[in-house]
């Protein structure tokens, strides 16, 4: 009976780490503050249909409502209570959302705001967005509801209440973060509070959540919390799934509290992944691509089955998080696409696109003053819709780097080779690097001040390939560069070192 016990509960917490992705289906998009008819939209016409396996959406509960600044993008994260009401969109426009998107196999993953509620300067009344009273002075939620009792005043061991040092894991759990009113997640109230708020977006059909401020909870609250929610939707899940969880932990090492202690729980976000390819990209502190070639784990990284990992995130690419300004973002687009393209080339880690919107940067002493600055707003202060133009791209102040050609097409790149390993390795010592995955794929870049022309033995199949950066493969041709690979599974290569896109890669299904 005993073993028995413990396959069950291993079993479920096993499951937490499974995307829940279509076995066709590798990355997902965060589609970052979009309202949820404009992602139901883009599941049908273009994620769908481009193999994109999930939507990472902003937080869909109520939250407080902040004018000064503007409605900043941040007001996102100040709960007032778990009713679906956001400037996204009501209840039932979510529920259209994720039946739309997971009847494309599109699945949602929500970004999930348990570890607090609205900030301790929120005052009182009902500037919420689905009109509900709170008072933060007295720790008062009635939609919830919370009281007093619901939160870690008392617990929390610092004058002001707040985090004051980073050094002391029970300061990072039990005190505030930035002022959030910070839950006593320990309390068998306030977990299922959560734990309801979860499962009914789970009843509704979600894959999964994204656990904002992980790092900020008690592993174990976190466990008790996910061990109470139900198996995924069967409509659009096999019986007995499991949410994918993956936990927002900034782990860069030299802190109290470490990304591995969470691994017991889901994944965890690999933040070191970022950081350091952008140091690699851009060619900092003698950092060189073919230092890539033990990329994952060989660089300190957390283990591969337990990693979540993306280039930029709505944080870091603000300057706020980890990493710094060695992020790579869609303001430097040329470097940003190489960065992107290797992710998704390389086998480590669950992946996530991140998909932005664009915002006029002002640096005061290397700090961006403008990084508060929310979705592009009508004059009403709701958010506008995302347009698309001809060229495929989005209007109205929408970056939609998920829609730039070279992103969509490694995406379909990183589907067609799954599950094959990382082989052919090559590289010139310095910044030109090329690999294969198996027979499937293969991916080369330039990125040195000289032109690049090399002869290299890809692993694929002899043929003609259309490369899927410069173009794609359309019909019976290519729209961009072709790429010929001979009976011996060679190819040759130029890349200028002016390119706009200094990088090439082919696969099976772009085979003419």
């Amino acid at each position: 009976m005993k073993l028995l016990l413990l396959l069950l509960v291993s079993g479920l917490c096993s499951a937490q780490y499974n995307s829940n992705f279509r076995s066709d289906r590798t990355s997902m998009v965060h589609l970052f503050e979009w309202r949820w008819s404009d992602i139901a939209a883009e599941c049908e016409r273009y994620l769908g249909p481009n193999g994109f396996a999930g939507v990472q959406v902003s937080p869909p509960n109520e939250n407080l409502i902040i004018t000064s600044p503007n409605r900043p993008w941040w007001e996102r994260y100040q709960p007032i209570s778990y009713k679906i009401c956001s400037r996204s969109g009501n209840e039932q426009q979510f529920r259209d959302m994720v039946t739309r998107c997971n009847n494309v196999g599109v699945y949602i993953y929500v970004d999930a705001i348990i570890n607090h509620m609205c900030g301790a300067g929120g005052g009182s009344g009902t500037r919420s967005t689905c009109g509900s009273s709170y008072n933060t002075g007295n720790r008062d939620f009635p939609a919830v509801p919370y009281s007093s009792l619901d939160f870690n005043d008392g617990k929390c061991k610092t004058p002001s209440g707040d985090i004051e040092n980073y050094g002391d894991a029970y300061q990072v759990r039990d005190c505030r973060l930035v002022s959030l009113l910070d839950l006593a997640l320990e309390k068998e109230y306030v977990r299922g509070k959560i734990a309801a708020y979860l499962n009914t977006l789970i009843s509704i059909g979600v894959a999964g959540f994204r656990l904002d401020a992980s790092k900020h909870m008690w592993p174990g609250d976190i466990n008790a919390i996910t061990s109470r929610l139900n198996n995924l939707n069967t409509q659009w899940f096999p019986s007995g799934s499991r949410a994918l969880i993956f936990q927002e932990v900034i782990d860069l090492g030299g802190e109290a509290i470490s990304a591995s202690e969470y691994f017991g729980n889901g994944r965890v976000t690999e933040f070191k992944y970022g950081a350091k390819l952008g140091n690699v990209i851009r060619k900092w502190n003698g950092e060189k691509m073919s230092y890539l070639k033990n990329w994952g784990e060989g660089w300190g990284f957390m283990r591969n089955d337990r990693s979540f990992v993306f280039v930029d995130n709505h944080d870091n690419q603000r300057g706020h998080g980890a990493g710094g300004a060695s992020i790579l973002t869609f303001f430097d687009d040329r470097l940003y696409k190489m960065g992107v393209g290797f992710m998704l080339a390389h086998p480590y880690g669950l992946t996530r696109v991140m998909s932005s919107y664009r915002w006029t940067r002002s640096f005061v002493n290397g700090k961006d003053v403008n990084d508060w600055i929310g979705p592009p707003m009508n004059t009403d202060g709701s958010t506008k819709s995302v347009t698309i133009n001809a060229d495929s791209t989005c209007g109205n102040g929408w970056v939609c780097e998920h829609r730039w050609r070279q992103i969509k097409n490694m995406v379909i790149f990183r589907n067609t080779v799954n599950g094959q390993s990382l082989t052919n390795w090559w590289d010139n010592g310095g910044n030109q690097i090329a690999f294969g995955r198996g027979n499937r794929g293969f991916i080369i870049f330039n990125n040195e001040s000289s032109n690049m022309d090399v002869t290299l033995n890809t692993g694929l199949p002899a043929g003609t390939y259309c490369d899927v950066i410069s173009g794609q493969k359309e019909g019976t041709r290519c729209t961009g560069t072709q790429i010929t690979v001979s009976s011996t599974g060679s190819a040759r290569f130029t890349i200028s070192s002016s390119a706009a896109d200094p990088f090439i890669a082919i696969h099976a299904n772009a085979k003419l």
